[in-house]
């Protein structure tokens, strides 16, 4: 799987957590970022362990977290692509502020080898209600 099935699987995925329909409509519209990062492969089962924790974390303990999903790539395990859509602009910029983030970041700077942040548009967010 490439990365750009990669982050397409991502988005339907988290559409589906979603609960319902979200239609970008501008001054509503969820902040979308995706982060392609890649990981030292010595360090790999370490950055996945903090990987997972920063994703729970923020979802239980952040409101304008909407969804936070990380995999990696099936045949390269070492690219992993972290999907982030959080209520607006504002949430995530008090996401990069928290406790859980600062110590996310600390803990695996000398782990990532590259880390590419993409924003994106939201055109339409959909999932199925539970």
């Amino acid at each position: 799987m490439d990365a750009k099935q990669l982050i397409v699987l991502s988005a339907s995925v988290i559409a589906s957590s979603l609960g319902g329909r979200v239609i970008a409509d501008g001054a509503h519209a969820p902040y979308v970022r995706v982060a392609e990062i890649e990981v030292d492969p010595v360090q790999l089962e370490v950055y996945k362990a903090a990987a997972k924790e920063i994703v729970e974390d923020s979802v239980r303990l952040e409101p304008g977290v909407l969804a936070l999903y990380s995999v990696s790539d099936k045949n390269n395990p070492t690219h992993v692509t972290m999907f982030e859509i959080y209520a607006d602009n504002d949430a995530y910029k008090t996401h990069l502020e928290t406790a859980h983030f600062k110590k996310y970041k600390a803990a695996t700077q000398d782990m990532v080898i590259s880390l590419k942040l993409r924003d994106t548009v939201p055109i339409a967010l959909s999932a199925k209600s539970k």
